[in-house]
């Protein structure tokens, strides 16, 4: 069993918490029947549940350990704290630990930051606007499913934890491993930086296993990238990304899961709906991932419809693509993933796309070797309006979001 070794603490009678180590202590400021904020930071050491008539406050990193279940009811609401770089607040489940968080369309679980005025019975605070980025950090799931990283070694440490924490190896042996249940869970105004190219995303899926159930997820006006996988075999459905900063859907390091249904919403500031990586390593999983029913909707802006990198092995399915400028693209980006595309690796199949006025399908394929234009092209359709379309995601399951509540979509 995987130990972090943590020094005794000293709670003083003012409840302030001092200690000889940088790793987090716990503090709990109250009674969690009380109906008051309670405050967590540091190491969830035994089983425990959040309930919905109270607010929590993450302050710093929030660890659920190795062997302990965290369980968040239905209707719960989170904030994390302000704190930048490492001292960020973030909601990690270590390799071996679980979270069991099922909110319910009508109560979902709400992550967001401390400055944001939700208070317990709402879905949506009144100050906070997708303008309010990286207010604190997001939440980070660990599992021991394949990777394919430099080196090639199992583990790793995920982005977004600093080398120096105890904590936030991901990656192994295990490919159906099991870190819980995520289900109707809306994540707000974090992604914030804690060093040069080291952000944290809304949700973070290093190494997570196909044992575990991610459905129903919303990211809204995080800094960073919405969702992102490093490596794992875990399968995700219903997803919606709103006003990121960077990329809305991101994979890393071999994949070898499913997305099945998802609506990115582009903002002013985001870079490409889908960015999509191959593996960092030599291994490589032969059927590579699947990406279908998909509706991307941009912003009128130069923002890639997708990025696909480092050698990808993916299947790209039921892609619906409107309101992006006249300069987005599908970049083939690098020699590995040019090769993918030529040896139909990368797949493209009844993609939908509105086009700007003067735009035709041939011009959104870019890097691509000449000739291999034609696997994207005569797999996609240039329609005229957003009421023709006949694929994409089913947006009616995203009802309960707070994207919709903005009329986003």
């Amino acid at each position: 069993m995987k130990k972090l070794n943590y020094l005794l603490i000293t709670i003083l009678s003012l409840g302030l918490v001092t200690s000889c180590t940088s790793d987090p202590a716990i503090i709990d400021d109250g009674d969690d029947n009380s109906g008051t904020t309670i405050t967590k930071t540091g190491l969830i050491t035994a089983n425990e549940t959040w309930t919905a008539d109270n607010i929590y406050v993450l302050s710093g990193k929030v660890v659920v350990n190795e062997d302990v279940v965290l369980t968040i009811e239905k209707g719960t609401i989170i904030k994390g704290a302000e704190g930048q770089g490492s001292l960020a607040s973030a909601l990690i489940i270590d390799q071996g630990g679980k979270l069991m968080a099922e909110g319910t369309a009508d109560e979902p679980i709400i992550f967001t930051s401390v400055l944001d005025n939700i208070t317990v019975g709402q879905k949506k605070g009144s100050n906070l606007t997708i303008a309010n980025v990286g207010l604190w950090g997001g939440i980070i799931v660990l599992g021991k499913a394949p990777i394919s990283v430099s080196g090639d070694v199992v583990t790793n440490q995920i982005e977004g934890i600093p080398a120096t924490d105890s904590f936030g190896q991901y990656g192994g042996n295990e490919p159906a491993d099991n870190s819980g249940v995520l289900k109707y869970i809306s994540i707000r105004h974090g992604g914030i930086t804690i060093g040069n190219d080291n952000e944290i995303n809304g949700l973070t899926l290093g190494g997570v296993g196909s044992g575990t159930t991610i459905d129903h997820i919303e990211v809204v006006a995080n800094q960073d990238d919405a969702v992102e996988w490093f490596g794992g075999t875990v399968n995700v459905t219903n997803v919606i990304t709103y006003a990121q900063g960077d990329d809305a859907i991101d994979a890393d390091e071999a994949w070898s899961g499913s997305l099945d249904n998802a609506l990115v919403i582009m903002g002013a500031d985001s870079d490409s709906a889908l960015e999509l990586d191959g593996p960092a390593g030599s291994a490589a999983t032969e059927a590579g991932y699947t990406i279908k029913n998909v509706t991307l909707k941009g912003a009128g802006t130069a923002s890639r419809y997708a990025d696909l990198r480092d050698g990808l092995i993916a299947n790209l399915e039921n892609i619906l693509a409107y309101d992006f400028g006249a300069d987005a693209k599908i970049r083939v980006n690098g020699a590995d993933s040019v090769t993918e595309l030529a040896n139909n690796r990368i797949t493209f199949s009844n993609w939908e796309i509105v086009l700007p006025t003067g735009v035709t399908l041939v011009s959104v394929i870019t890097g691509a070797n000449a000739g291999d234009e034609t696997k994207f092209t005569s797999n996609a359709t240039a329609i005229t309006a957003l009421s023709a379309a006949t694929v994409g995601a089913d947006t009616s399951v995203f009802s309960w979001t707070y994207a919709k509540s903005v009329n986003a979509f």
